[in-house]
């Protein structure tokens, strides 16, 4: 047997919510595998073997739980430390294997199938293996249903009363387009079992008033719950707070969908074991504190909680969290330590910090701002902000997401699921730890080496409002939650203060509004009627897209009435208006539009205690509607790569070559440029050649092999592309100009740079730019641009992106660098050939994307000209590859 592959093991939400535990089979599997075949119908049986078979012998259970995890593989679900599916494929030849699942009857109907198709086709494309095959009776709809739904085109062939089905399982666009489907759907139904339980159970009830089992239940009960409430303890009897107690959860008589736990660290486990052994219980909220935020005891305590709850069906939200407030009328419930029960209202909170969580809901509240759902994550164990982004998105009762992170466990994941959550719904996050990239305790997370300039551009890439605090987070809320969107940057201001204006026109500039006219003013002693007609004027302009509007309330006066004539004429308009009225932050009662049922809508009017704060408010909101109504763009499928061919190059790399230096990462070797050049090829890039020129004689010889005019250059570090030092010689046309330069190069830089100097045939005039690409650890493969030169690199100005990247994409990521106007006819020069580095950057993304050995590349040179780009340079350093947070078939992380 081969060595177990571990990175195979998966916790999977299937398609109602619950979880299973996927990990390959083992010789110790025996028992339970006769065990499975026994709760077989006939008619299962059947359908996998084609005949009755009532039995596994010996023989059979030896061979199905003894395989090598290459040439035979098979996967088990299981699910309270049971069987009920498996999977196996077995190698026919080099590229082809033979595929078959069963699935125990009681689980059929639960999306498992398509979750075994996703796994098998990864473990098995890992060993080489490019197509399945697939024996099939026509009756077994099911079967044949999974897999031409599954996102591949399988072909059919009916010999003998059988169907034989072949696909190939190349994980294309469609392919993974239909697993991020099916993983929306399974994880939005996770969390929705969390947010609408029809009964819950506080364990670690208390009557102590001081004890946190106690105000639990306190807030739950007055919260409204419509459902069952439990109250458990092992000492308490009766009741608890007027709710039923029990000494356990296993003592409950009737159905428990939420377990809210409140007991001391090491209790939790057991707690966690008989919620599971109940069988009903869909998660736990585990407020307890004492886990990985307490070191390594505590770190593995927590992975024991998770580990222990998914492979009984449940998901975790904490451990050391605040809790849990759905505050829809049908299921309205606090589960939290927050005395705040926030009134209904359209946003979706989400905040990882327990410590923070009351103080936010209660500046929420003050703001006139409603909650749908508020999750507090704790340490973030198991359900995250994914997962609530995956549920929001489909909640008819959310509009708005907000998001405190404090660390994000799998970006890769995050940037999808915003990027397409973003297009319905604008997310709002503050990032804590910006400049630090530190980990907040108890979080388990992968350090990340990407700058915090590289992290705030992905967040862009999704369409995510990133703020810098939590103060303009809401601030950014009002205008989304109370107003319609902006259509453009034109903006119109006017008040009854001049310095007011002026620092509202300051705070446009600023923010990348552009101002319409003057800032319009009315005399402080103006009339409303005045007011509302100038008002109305200002809405109703076709250049105008938002208003920002101040007024300061004359002396003894509250400014009710401009409030009042602010409301109604802002209520008729589909145009963004912000307010700053002096000393109110919120919503004023007379701004406030609710629906019937009490909900904040669009038509209130936000209002903000200065003028910078609203301006730049709405310029996120702006921003966020510029990039929602730009063009979607597609990932090209470009035909001419030949990605098996780049990775034969590199696993031969990785096999024959020497680390680059004792710097260089464990099981890292830097790409002979031979071995680049190929690599590049396979993805359509081509790198211009050097040759030699250590001696005078070799450098000429190579000059004329090349053809004139050349460039001779030294390619130590020190000097790679100092042409400010001197370390390149340009435009050299004559065997004696190269003589020349060789001779200058020697007497700069001394003797030793000879046997870095090299000759290449001299590119046009044009532009130096630079691509890379890095497998981070954290974020997976992350594809930069910026200019060359040692400014740009001095300043860091680069742009950044997660692929895969679509062809929009490309097109931002060209202009993302602040130099980026030489490249779009700055001081009249022209615009150069963009359409050729857009090209470049959609291989590179194919290729690093394909690639996660490919650790680090760099193309370096790439000159680029009114007709075309070239790359005069290429790097790269290969290294065994961290597994993708990911990778392969969905998974939770």
């Amino acid at each position: 047997m081969g060595d177990y592959p571990a990175n195979w093991e998966a916790d999977v939400v299937l398609r109602d919510g619950a979880t299973v535990h996927l990990r390959p089979i083992q010789p110790t599997d025996g028992d339970g595998l006769v065990d499975f075949h026994a709760h077989l119908s006939e008619q299962t049986v059947y359908f996998r073997f084609f005949a009755p078979y009532p039995v596994l012998s010996d023989r059979d259970i030896d061979r199905f739980t003894h395989v090598n995890h290459v040439d035979r593989a098979a996967l088990v679900a299981t699910l309270h430390d049971e069987i009920v599916g498996v999977v196996r494929y077995e190698r026919i030849d080099t590229p082809t294997a033979e595929v078959a699942f069963v699935i125990r009857d009681d689980h059929h109907g639960r999306g498992l199938g398509s979750v075994f198709l996703e796994h098998i086709a990864a473990a098995a494309w890992d060993n080489g293996i490019r197509r399945f095959v697939a024996d099939v009776l026509p009756v077994n709809s099911a079967m044949i249903s999974t897999f031409r739904q599954a996102g591949y085109e399988p072909r059919t062939e009916l010999e003998d009363g059988v169907l034989r089905l072949e696909l190939e399982i190349t994980p294309t666009e469609a392919v993974r387009s239909v697993m991020a489907a099916r993983e929306h759907r399974a994880e939005a139904r996770s969390v929705e079992r969390l947010l609408r339980p029809e009964s819950i159970a506080v364990v670690g009830a208390s009557r102590d008033p001081r004890a946190a089992g106690h105000i639990l239940l306190r807030h739950l009960s007055a919260s409204g719950f419509p459902g069952s409430l439990y109250a458990v303890n092992p000492a308490a009897s009766g009741e608890i707070h007027g709710v039923p107690a029990y000494a356990s959860v296993k003592d409950i008589p009737d159905p428990v969908h939420l377990a809210v736990v409140a007991v001391p660290a090491a209790a939790v486990l057991d707690v966690a074991a008989e919620c599971g052994a109940r069988g009903d219980v869909r998660g736990l909220v585990v407020v307890s504190a004492g886990f990985a935020e307490t070191g390594p005891e505590g770190q593995q305590r927590q992975i024991d909680l998770v580990t222990q709850a998914r492979a009984d069906g449940m998901r975790v939200i904490g451990p050391n969290c605040l809790g849990v407030i759905n505050t829809a009328a049908e299921a309205s419930f606090n589960a939290s330590m927050s005395p705040v029960m926030p009134g209904r209202g359209r946003i979706g909170f989400f905040s990882q910090s327990g410590a923070l969580g009351i103080a936010l809901l209660e500046t929420l509240m003050s703001r006139g701002l409603g909650l749908s759902s508020f999750v507090s994550a704790g340490n973030r164990a198991d359900v995250s902000g994914n997962d609530l982004m995956q549920y929001w998105e489909e909640d008819v009762a959310t509009d708005v997401l907000l998001l405190y992170l404090e660390s994000i466990g799998n970006p890769r994941k995050f940037s999808r699921i915003a990027r397409r959550t973003s297009l319905t719904k604008p997310i709002v996050a503050v990032k804590s730890g910006r400049s630090t990239q530190g980990i907040p305790l108890g979080h388990r997370v992968r350090a990340s080496a990407l700058p915090a300039a590289a992290v705030d551009q992905m967040f862009r890439q999704s369409g995510v409002i990133q703020v810098e605090t939590l103060s303009e987070m809401f601030d950014v809320a009002q205008v989304l939650t109370f107003q319609p969107l902006p259509c453009g940057r034109r903006v119109a201001v006017l008040g009854n203060s001049d310095a007011l204006g002026v620092l509202a026109a300051d705070a446009c500039a600023t923010w990348g509004l552009e101002l319409v006219g003057d800032p319009i003013y009315f005399p402080p002693g103006a009339a409303t009627d005045a007011y509302a007609c100038t008002l109305a004027a200002v809405i109703d302009d076709p250049a105008v897209d938002s208003v920002v509007t101040m007024f300061i309330p004359r002396v003894g006066s509250t400014g009710e009435s401009i409030a009042r004539t602010l409301g109604a004429v802002v209520g008729r308009t589909s145009k963004p208006v912000v307010a700053t009225l002096l000393a109110v932050e919120g919503t004023s009662p007379f701004l406030r539009k609710l629906s019937p049922d009490g909900v904040p809508v669009i038509g209130s009017v936000p209002t903000f205690g200065s003028v910078e704060d609203a301006v730049r408010a709405l310029a996120r909101a702006t921003e966020y509607a510029l990039w929602r109504d730009r063009p979607r763009g597609s990932v090209p499928e470009l035909p001419d790569v030949d990605p098996a061919a780049a990775r034969i190059v590199v696993e031969e790399a990785l096999l024959a070559a020497e680390p680059a230096d004792e710097s260089a990462p464990e099981g890292s070797v830097t790409h002979d440029p031979e071995a680049v050049a190929a690599v590049l090829a396979a993805y359509g890039i081509d790198v211009w050649p050097t040759l030699p020129g250590s001696t005078p004689g070799k450098a000429v010889d190579s000059a004329e092999l090349l053809g004139y005019p050349v460039v001779l250059k030294a390619v130590s570090a020190p000097l790679r592309l100092r042409s400010d030092l001197g370390a390149v010689r340009f435009d050299l046309r004559t065997p004696d100009a190269v003589h020349a330069a060789w001779a200058a190069m020697v007497a700069t830089f001394g003797d030793g740079v000879v046997d870095d100097l090299v000759v290449q045939r001299m590119a046009g005039p044009g532009v130096s730019c630079e691509i890379a690409s890095v497998e981070d650890a954290l974020f997976g493969p992350v594809v930069s641009f910026g200019l060359g030169g040692v400014t740009s690199e001095l300043v860091g100005d680069r742009g950044y992106r997660i692929p895969p990247l679509t062809d929009v994409d490309a097109a931002e990521l060209v202009k993302a660098p602040k130099a980026s106007p030489l490249l779009f006819g700055y001081r009249g020069t022209g615009t150069l050939d963009v359409g050729a580095l857009e090209d470049l950057l959609l291989r590179v993304s194919r290729l690093s994307d394909d690639l996660p050995e490919m650790a680090r590349l760099f193309l370096n040179p790439i000159v680029v000209s009114h007709r075309g780009a070239v790359v005069l340079s290429a790097s790269a350093r290969v290294a065994l590859p961290l597994a993708r947070t990911d990778a392969g078939g969905r998974r939770l992380t």
